[in-house]
């Protein structure tokens, strides 16, 4: 369906950059302009988009006409950054993670309630065809009794990633990053965990700096009790030299799901296949759309610029159709508030040694 135009803003120009290549490219959106306190991240846009550059945030909000803005930030500066947006009345797209305390992103979801805003969250995996393939699967009962999911993120950092002295050591801090490989590229695998899985109970973690010179954490590793009963795991780090895709193995009383960079193992049963046939039938199927393609090269694993901006137009196009037809959108900060939460407990079981429950 055709909408009229929403008019996007993007401040913080390192991730926003893609915020600015997938606004380019949905549909029902339009660039009209960006912010950044580095005025050659800025001028790039402007002369890549043909939008409108800013150095002042206060003088970016009062752009005339703009509707909503894509807050691109420091993940421990998004609320804030969020809640003066909301009050000139813009919706939000928010880059992940919402904040990096729980506390800050119910202040920026009390906001935008307030305001009556629209807010869509950065998490890319939701949008992915195959995850809400899975989730459904889930979701329609056909995986039978959850029994558990163990997510791996064996990616890498050099450290020069962590040093980035133009634009401020952030990543790796606790107060902007929230914690390390966990809370920055660990967190889009902690939401797909609770996308498909649900809220937890409890959790026990461990965390440490092995290879970095960074304040928080460069590997993590956390057992999650699901409020469902389930179990799981989650390890990530930025250690594994050259690093490899996540890994995703879930599963139930009537079947397992495997996926990495593409679908490994789609086997589920079927009532009354006693020589599984339609078992094998639905997982060939499966492995057709989704399974193993040539090598990609480079990927996020090793590489953070080779991204895709078809996750984030997903999210843009989005939070158009919920701005011109009122209606709520896929992922919010509503959602991502859990995951910021698990995250804060992982770090406060690491650092106490013991088993922390959520509320």
């Amino acid at each position: 369906m055709d909408y009229e135009p929403v008019k996007f803003g993007v401040v913080g120009l390192g991730m926003g950059q893609h915020h600015c290549k997938a606004i380019a490219a949905a549909n029902g959106a339009e660039l009209v302009a960006v912010c950044d306190i580095d005025m050659e991240r800025t001028n790039k846009m402007v002369q890549t988009y043909g939008c409108k550059g800013y150095s002042s945030y206060a003088e970016f909000l009062n752009h005339p006409g703009m509707e909503a803005v894509c807050i691109c930030v420091p993940s421990g500066m998004h609320a804030d950054f969020g809640i003066q947006a909301i009050q000139t009345g813009k919706h939000l797209v928010v880059e992940k993670p919402p904040d990096v305390k729980a506390a800050k992103v119910q202040a920026l979801i009390d906001a935008a309630a307030a305001r009556g805003v629209k807010m869509e969250q950065i998490f890319q995996q939701r949008t992915s065809p195959l995850n809400r393939r899975i989730k459904d699967v889930i979701d329609s009962g056909r995986l039978g009794k959850l029994v558990g999911i163990n997510a791996l993120l064996p990616w890498y950092r050099a450290q020069s990633y962590y040093e980035d002295v133009a634009h401020g050591r952030w990543k790796g801090t606790w107060a902007l990053d929230g914690g390390g490989s966990l809370a920055n590229q660990g967190v889009h695998t902690m939401d797909i965990v609770l996308y498909f899985f649900g809220r937890v109970k409890s959790v026990f973690g461990k965390f440490g700096v092995f290879t970095h010179d960074i304040e928080a954490e460069d590997h993590t590793v956390a057992i999650l009790k699901f409020e469902n009963g389930a179990m799981g795991t989650i390890m990530t780090t930025t250690c594994a030299y050259r690093g490899t895709d996540q890994i995703l193995v879930l599963f139930g009383s009537r079947g397992q799901i495997r996926q990495s960079t593409y679908l490994e193992a789609w086997q589920i049963m079927h009532d009354d296949d006693p020589k599984r046939e339609k078992e094998k039938a639905e997982e060939q199927e499966m492995l057709a759309l989704y399974g193993p393609r040539e090598a990609r090269g480079e990927t996020t694993a090793n590489d953070p610029w080779a991204l895709s901006s078809d996750g984030h137009q997903a999210h843009i196009e989005d939070l158009v159709r919920a701005i011109r037809t009122n209606t709520d959108t896929m992922s919010s900060p509503v959602h991502a508030k859990h995951d910021v939460e698990v995250i804060e407990a992982i770090f406060e079981s690491g650092r106490t040694g013991k088993e922390v429950f959520l509320s």
